[in-house]
This record gives structure tokens, sequence and C-alpha cells, in this order.
């Protein structure tokens, strides 16, 4: 027996110097899996912060572009708005000029205006208040008279007109 406890003496140290290497295998290789979990997390967080700088910087040029592109629409807004109001504002002056007498014409109305003051007036002196109808079942022009005036005429046939 004593060959016997010899041998378990020697199996049970050897069983435990593996479970001792095997011990220090696995605290080994959990150091090995940590410093890999930090690489992992070390890489992933890398890449992120790339892909969030890329994606910030995307989206700056994004926001330059749609204000460039809002400036853009204004000026043309601008440029449409006053195209619009020079039409706008050259119809009526056309319009104005075309129909609006030149100072030539005004001074030729003028002069016919006075003209024709003076032809009223004359008319008007020379019998142009005469009021005149038609009278009759046969529609003849007749005239008011002064009835109370002296009639003239070898026969009476002229009266003065009424108002005169």
């Amino acid at each position: 027996m004593d060959d016997l406890t010899v041998r378990a003496g020697l199996l049970l140290d050897t069983v435990e110097s593996q479970r001792a290497q095997a011990t220090e295998v696995l605290e080994r290789l959990q150091q090995h899996l940590t410093q890999i979990d930090d690489v992992v997390r070390d890489e992933i967080r890398a890449t992120l912060l790339e892909e969030l700088r890329t994606l910030a910087e995307e989206g700056r040029q994004a926001s330059a572009s749609l204000r460039r592109l809002g400036q853009a629409a204004h000026a043309h807004l601008g440029l449409w708005s006053a195209a619009i109001a020079a039409c706008a504002a050259a119809v009526p002056l056309a319009l104005s000029w075309w129909l609006t007498p030149s100072a030539a014409e005004l001074d030729a109305l003028r002069a016919s205006r006075a003209e024709l003051r003076a032809n009223l007036a004359q008319l008007s002196a020379q019998g142009g208040r005469v009021q005149l109808r038609h009278c009759g079942d046969i529609p003849r022009l007749c005239v008011r008279v002064e009835r109370a005036a002296p009639r003239y005429g070898e026969g009476g046939e002229y009266a003065i007109v009424k108002g005169y």
C-alpha cells in the first residue's frame, strides 16, 4: 500500500498542479477577455465617434446648402417682385403718356375754349337764349315771345322774343 499511497499522493500532486495551472490559464484567459473587451469597446467608440463627426459635418453642409438655397429663393422672389412692380408701374405711366394731351394740344384746347366762350357770349347776346319748341298737330317750330311788347313789321308779324 505504500506504493499505492505514493502513487495516489503523486496523482493528487499532479491533479493539484494541473488545477493550479488551469486556474492560472483561466485567469490569464479572463485578463485577455477583459483586454479584448476594452479593445473592442475602444474600437466601437472610435468608429462611432468618427461616424458621428462625419454625420455632423454632413449636417452642417446640408444646413449651409439649405441656407444658400433659401437665399437664392429670396433673391429670385425679390427679382420677380421688382419686375412685377415695374410692370405694374409702367402700364399706368404708358397709358397716361399715351392718353394725356401734350402741352401744345392743351394750349390749342385752351385757345379753342376761349374762342367758344366768346362765340357763346356773342350768341347769347344775339338770341342764343331763345326758347324754341315744336308746336301744333303737325309739329312746327315756334318761339316764346314777349306778349306785352309791341309788334313790328307791316302786318305785325314780328314780335319781341321773351328774355330780350
